[in-house]
């Protein structure tokens, strides 16, 4: 017999870059987010399923001004961060997208099993016949636990490497970096590109210690990526770690990570080959209402949006936050990021570095809803000295069930 239990309780370098964004950047799902307020629990034949999800949409408005002639994957440009144009207005998605998630679990012969599928779709479109059905679906995966072994994952998930930076970021319920050549029927970037690298999605095998006396390790190999039109992989897989340990309201974590990129013949990509390597350190701290949260990634072939996407070049990516929560449903925040590149190289359209500073303020109507005002400014700078500047507005709202 089947129950069903209802709970009440989360013009051509313009072509290339967007390419790159649709490959690599695309938000975060529920499965991510302890943040479900409510859910359909359906158990039978020992198993329980849990089917959750949220819907969002933000009204944001934006103005680029300054250099045309910062190059590469320029956020605050005219051509990324306002769609061509000196002014745009979007009604869509922020740094998350729609999404349905379905978990599921059940034990058997001591083994814990779980798993889950999460599939995303967009709200805004570039025009009103455009249909925003293309389904995205960054998770389908199942873990196998016990206790004093550890997990184990099998599938496709989110990435480990900067996946405390991106959840710890307050414009995950928001819009943040409200760049127009995404949130069109995409996302928008939060700090993606301008404070941190996109976590990515990969096909992988994970294994996670037990994480006894706050201190755990979570490790494994990851089907590599390619590089569009430049770099690709070959027979060795994308290894991912990280080790965080946790004591009360504070925890910090250590993370790498590192896979071989090989030019494609004719592309004339130099060097020939190069071995991306990155590492990671952060920590959050959280004392009455107020959480602070820092974050550094640096490395060889980190990328500025996703891994190689800037070929060999070092980069470095800092975020520093704040919030605080002002009464128990209205909560203030102010972080700041900036995604650096160290060497001038022509596979980074020469740019130097985005940053940007997002002010919030976030407000619980009900436990399912929160609203959100935000105030942004992007700037994008390359080697020579151009500089753009985007200064944008969001307003919106989230809804978990």
């Amino acid at each position: 017999m089947r129950t069903i239990r209802w709970k009440s309780g989360p013009r051509q370098r313009v072509r290339a870059v967007r390419q790159k964004l649709s490959v690599g950047m695309i938000l975060l799902g529920l499965a991510a987010l302890p943040l479900a307020v409510g859910a359909t629990e359906i158990k039978g034949n020992n198993w329980k399923v849990d089917i959750s999800g949220y819907v969002n949409a933000f009204y944001t408005t934006v103005n680029c001004s300054g250099s045309n002639a910062v190059g590469g994957a320029a956020l605050a440009g005219r051509a990324l961060g306002c769609g061509g144009q000196s002014n745009r207005t979007t009604i869509g998605n922020g740094l998350l997208p729609n999404a349905v998630i379905t978990k599921f679990s059940t034990e058997q012969e001591g083994i814990k099993i779980g798993g889950q599928i999460g599939i995303m779709v967009a709200t805004a479109t570039s025009d009103a016949l455009s249909p925003n059905n293309g389904v995205d679906v960054r998770q389908a995966f199942f873990t196998l636990s016990s206790p004093n072994l550890g997990t184990v994952k099998i599938g496709r998930d989110y990435g480990i490497f900067g996946s405390n930076a991106i959840l710890g970021d307050m414009t995950l319920l928001g819009v943040g970096a409200p760049i127009q050549a995404t949130q069109r029927g995409r996302v928008s970037l939060g700090h993606i590109g301008a404070g941190y690298t996109y976590l990515g999605n990969y096909g992988q095998i994970v294994y996670t210690t037990p994480g006894h006396g706050g201190l755990s390790f979570t490790g494994g190999v990851f089907s590599p990526v390619n590089n569009t039109g430049q770099y690709d992989s070959r027979s060795a897989p994308q290894v991912q770690m990280q080790v965080t340990f946790k004591q009360g309201h504070f925890r910090t974590w250590i993370g790498a990570k590192s896979q071989r990129f090989y030019a494609l013949s004719g592309s004339g990509a130099q060097p020939g080959s190069f071995t991306m390597t990155a590492g990671e350190i952060g920590a959050a701290f959280r004392i009455g209402g107020l959480s602070l949260i820092g974050n550094v990634q640096a490395g060889r072939g980190i990328g500025i949006l996703t891994d190689g996407d800037q070929g060999n070049a070092r980069g470095i990516n800092y975020l520093l936050q704040g919030t605080y929560a002002v009464t128990p449903k209205l909560k203030l925040g102010l972080s700041g990021g900036i995604s650096r590149n160290r060497d001038n190289f022509a596979s980074t359209g020469h740019l130097k570095s985005n940053r940007n500073v997002t002010a919030g303020a976030y407000y619980a109507l009900t436990k399912s809803v929160t609203l959100d005002l935000e105030f942004s400014q992007t700037r994008s700078k390359d080697f020579t000295g151009d500089t753009a500047r985007m200064n944008g507005v969001a307003f919106g709202g989230i809804l978990f069930f």
